[in-house]
C-alpha cells in the first residue's frame, strides 16, 4: 500500500531501507500494516486500522562529576483496531512475525465480537480525512555515542559549578537523544488506498539536555533546574549557556523567606505560564465536556478569558515541537483560532468526543498542536523587568508543586516559590507557600501577558500576571 503524501521528514532515496538510526523501514512496515488489515478483512471486518512504530534513543546522566547511567532504548509496537459494524476491538504486539500480527488480529476481532455497540465508534469521517499533508522537517537524528553525551553532560555541570562556590551540590546533569517513526492506514468497506480512506506516517526526533545544581547547606539548601529541549540537536542551548543559567537561578533562590497570609496578584513565570494554558485545552478538551467534568462545558462562543487575550492553533510550524500534519487517526490539522477576545471559538476533539457532543473532529485526537496564548496589550517592551513593574506589590512564581487542579469546579491550589516584589522590583525569595484561586477567576484576571514568550513543549506564552490570588503562607 503507497501514499503519494509527503512523509514530514526527508526520506532516503530507496524506502526500503532504514532510516538512520532504526531497524525497520517503511517499506517494511506498510508490509506489516497490510498483512493485518487483509487479514482482519479476511475475518469478515469490513473497517479496522493497523499501526506500526518504532522508537530509539540513548540517555546518559552523570552527578558531581561521575557516570551514573547510559540507557539505550529501542522499541517497537504493532496496533490493530477492527471495528464490526458499531463495536470496537483494539489489542497489540512487540513480536513482528507474521503468525504474532494475526493472533493480534484476531485477538482485536474477537474483542469487538464481544464488546457492546457504541453508536459513536467508527473511523474518522472520508471528509475529515488527510489525503495529502505537508513537510514539517521533524526528524533530525542525532548521531551521539554515549561518550559524546557524558562528555556533554559533565560540561553542563562543570558550568554550574563553575558559577559559584555556593554551587555546593547537584542532582545532576542528563542528555537525551531520541526519534520515532510510524506508519498507520485505514480500510474502510474492506477498501484500503482510495481517496477518503487514510494512510501515511512519518518520522520525528526530540533531544534535550538538563542540569539541577544545589546551592548552600543545610536546611538553607535550594535547588533549581534549566533545560534545553529541540528537534535538532544543532539547536539546543550550549552546555555552559544550560549549566551557569541553572546555577544563577538557584542561587537566586538563597536566603529564602516566608510570608504571611496574604491575598495580592501573582506573576507566573513564563515556563509556569504555559501550565494555565495547559490548563484550558485540559478543561475544553472533548472527553471532558462529553463527560461534564469540566467547569466550561458549554462554553463555545463565551467569553472565559480576559477580552484582550488570544490563543492560536498552528500544527504547521517548520520543526516545531507540537507540529503535526495530521492527528492520532489520520485527521487532517488547520491552523485556527480556538480563543478569539476571550471568547472560546473551538474546542479540542478527536473523532469520537466530536460524535458524541454532535459535532466535528478539530483534528485533535492525541491532543493540542503547537499553542501560543498572546495579549493585544503586549507592547514589544514587556519583558520580565516590565511585567514585575506592572505587578507592582506581589508574588513572582518561579516554581509550583503538586497537581492541585479539580477541573470539574475549576479550584486550583499548588504549592509555590518564586519571589516577593516591591515597588515593581523582585524584593526577596520566598518558599512554603501556597497559591490559589480557581481558574474561572484567574483567566478573566489575566491582566498582562509579557513579551518573554517562552516555547515550554507545544505551548508558547509569556509571563502572565493575574490580577489576584490567595496566598497561604505562615
Amino acid at each position: 500500500m503507497k501514499n503519494s503524501a509527503s512523509t514530514g521528514a526527508k526520506a532516503p532515496a530507496d524506502p526500503r531501507q532504514p532510516l538512520s538510526g532504526f531497524q525497520y523501514s517503511r517499506a517494511q512496515f506498510e508490509e506489516l500494516v497490510d498483512l493485518a488489515l487483509s487479514h482482519a478483512k479476511q475475518l469478515g471486518a469490513a473497517d479496522a486500522g493497523a499501526e506500526v512504530s518504532e522508537g530509539a534513543g540513548l540517555s546518559v546522566s552523570v552527578r558531581k562529576g561521575e557516570l551514573e547511567n547510559v540507557e539505550r532504548n529501542r522499541d517497537k509496537s504493532l496496533g490493530v483496531t477492527v471495528y464490526l459494524g458499531q463495536r470496537r476491538g483494539n489489542a497489540s504486539t512487540s513480536d513482528f512475525s507474521a503468525a504474532a500480527v494475526r493472533q493480534t488480529v484476531q485477538a482485536a476481532y474477537d474483542i469487538a465480537r464481544f464488546t457492546a455497540e457504541d453508536p459513536v465508534a467508527g473511523l474518522p469521517d472520508p471528509d475529515d480525512v488527510a489525503d495529502s499533508y505537508p513537510e514539517l522537517d521533524l526528524f533530525h537524528p542525532w548521531a551521539i555515542t554515549s561518550d559524546e553525551a557524558v562528555k556533554i553532560a559533565l560540561a553542563c555541570e562543570d558550568a554550574a559549578f563553575a558559577t559559584s562556590r555556593k554551587i555546593t551540590n547537584s542532582e545532576g546533569a542528563g542528555v537525551s537523544a531520541q526519534q520515532s517513526h510510524f506508519f498507520t492506514a485505514h480500510m474502510r468497506g474492506g477498501e484500503r488506498g482510495q481517496p477518503g480512506i487514510f494512510s501515511g506516517g512519518y518520522a520525528s526526533s526530540r533531544h534535550s539536555l538538563s542540569v539541577a545544581p544545589i546551592a548552600g547547606k543545610g536546611a538553607a539548601m535550594q535547588r533549581d533546574y534549566w533545560y534545553s529541549s529541540q528537534r535538532n540537536p544543532l539547536d539546543l542551548a550550549t552546555p555552559q549557556a544550560v549549566g551557569r543559567y541553572a546555577a544563577e537561578r538557584t542561587l537566586a533562590r538563597l536566603n529564602g523567606r516566608k510570608i504571611a497570609t496574604t491575598e495580592c496578584p501573582v506573576l507566573f513565570e513564563s515556563p509556569l505560564a504555559a501550565g494555565l494554558l495547559g490548563a484550558y485545552v485540559q478543561a475544553t478538551s472533548g472527553g471532558a465536556l462529553y463527560r461534564k467534568t469540566t467547569f466550561l462545558a458549554d462554553s463555545l462562543g463565551k467569553r472565559v478569558m480576559a477580552k484582550h487575550l488570544d490563543i492560536v492553533e498552528d500544527p504547521h510550524i517548520i520543526g516545531g515541537k507540537g507540529s503535526a500534519p495530521f492527528d492520532d487517526e489520520g485527521v487532517r490539522t488547520v491552523r485556527r483560532k480556538v480563543l478569539s477576545a476571550g471568547k472560546v471559538q473551538g474546542y479540542f476533539l478527536s473523532t469520537y468526543s466530536a460524535r458524541k457532543l454532535g459535532m466535528r473532529t478539530t483534528g485533535n485526537a492525541g491532543g493540542s498542536h503547537n499553542l501560543t496564548l498572546s495579549s493585544r496589550l503586549t507592547q514589544p517592551g514587556d519583558d520580565l523587568d516590565a511585567m514585575l513593574r506592572k505587578l507592582g506589590r506581589g508574588l513572582f512564581v518561579t516554581e509550583l508543586m503538586g497537581q492541585g487542579v479539580n477541573y470539574v469546579t475549576g479550584d486550583y491550589s499548588r504549592g509555590a516559590s518564586g519571589y516577593w516584589v516591591e515597588d515593581g522590583r523582585i524584593a526577596y525569595p520566598v518558599h512554603e507557600i501556597t497559591i490559589a484561586g480557581n481558574l474561572r477567576d484567574m483567566f478573566m484576571g489575566i491582566e498582562a501577558v509579557g513579551a518573554d514568550a517562552y516555547s515550554y513543549g507545544a505551548k508558547t506564552v509569556g509571563s502572565i500576571l493575574v490580577n489576584r490570588m490567595k496566598v497561604a503562607g505562615s
